[in-house]
Parts: C-alpha cells; structure tokens; sequence
C-alpha cells in the first residue's frame, strides 16, 4: 500500500467572487502529468478551474478586465507551491513580483461561465521568469497572457539562476519561444519611466 503525502491547501475566496484552493506544499512523488497535479518546471502547465461570479463583472455584463490580472497571480502562486518554490521563497525571505505583462482577450468571459486558467512557465532570462497564461472556455482560448515575473528580497532581486540553484533546478534553461523575445524587446524598446 503506498501512502499519498499530505498535501495542505488553503481556500482563496473573494467576497461573492472566484474562489479555488491553492496548494502549500508541492506534491509528493509520482505527482505530475496524468495525476491532476503539475511540477514545474517541468513543462506541464498549471490548471486551475474558476466560475465568472457577480462581483467579477463590468456593466457589460462580462468578467471586467483586471480580474483576469488578479486571478493570474493564483494561477502563478498555484505553480509556485506546485514546484515547491514557495517554501524555498519563504525559506530564504524572498518574495513575488510582476515587472510586465500584456494580455490578448478573444471572447467574452459572461457571468457564472466556467472557464479553466492554464499556467505555463515558458523560461527565464538570468533576471525575470516569463508564464504565459490561458483563460480557456469551452475549450477556445478568451484571453491569453504574457508576464513578466520574479523575486526579490526587501533590498533588491533574486537572479533566476539563484532562483533555480536554491529549488536544486540550476539546469533548467529552455529557450524562450520568440514571440516572447519579440515582447521583451519591445518592452525593452519603451521609453524609461
């Protein structure tokens, strides 16, 4: 008989708004694809599965466009803990950020659909992580992301070499898809503020 490990989670729950559980701790062996969970960075996307309630709606009537941002941030925090990151994070006192994004919305996310958020992380530069992030309804993309992701501590940031050294993943380097190399010379492009 093999035993499961424990796995903790705690509930997000906005007032009369989305809510998921999001894991603590990452999962235990034989946990990846075919078992509901993911590791990353392996890969396998993140998935979590949301409901369009009252309180994420514009006067439209459709999901308004910063609750997609909001409901990003559980879906990176999801793969975070998935990859057990968050208790290397909170081990060395580092904490999340988001430098950047763009976001692309295609179709109407309406009140109490159900939609799927899938959560990828694509690669990372020495400095940033970069996730794409899918809103999936009906199996059709709605709105599709890119973001710009890292961790700091209170005086400056944590390269991602650093990053993956303390997560024992040192050697995981893919390359970028070009699109996003496109983005962040673009946002390289920009003017300083």
């Amino acid at each position: 008989m093999t035993r499961r490990p424990p796995r903790w989670s705690f509930s997000v729950s906005f007032p009369g708004g989305t809510g998921s559980r999001v894991p603590l701790s990452a999962p235990g062996p034989g946990a990846g694809r075919g078992s509901g969970q993911t590791e990353a960075p392996d890969g396998d996307p993140g998935e979590l599965r949301f409901r369009v309630w009252p309180s994420d709606i514009d006067l439209y009537p459709e999901m308004n466009n910063g609750r997609f941002w909001t409901i990003m941030d559980l879906g990176r925090y999801d793969l975070a803990a998935r990859a057990g990151l968050m208790r290397v994070a909170h081990r060395q006192g580092w904490f999340f950020v988001v430098a950047g994004g763009s976001i692309r919305y295609r179709r109407r996310l309406p009140p109490f659909g159900r939609f799927l958020l899938r959560t990828s992380l694509v690669g990372h530069d020495g400095r940033w992580f970069y996730f794409v992030q899918e809103f999936v309804r009906g199996g059709k993309v709605a709105a599709q992301a890119v973001v710009r992701a890292g961790l700091r501590t209170d005086k400056a940031m944590v390269p991602s070499k650093t990053v993956l050294g303390a997560a024992g993943r040192e050697d995981w380097a893919p390359p970028l898809p070009d699109w996003v190399r496109a983005w962040i010379a673009a946002e390289e492009a920009r003017p300083p503020i």
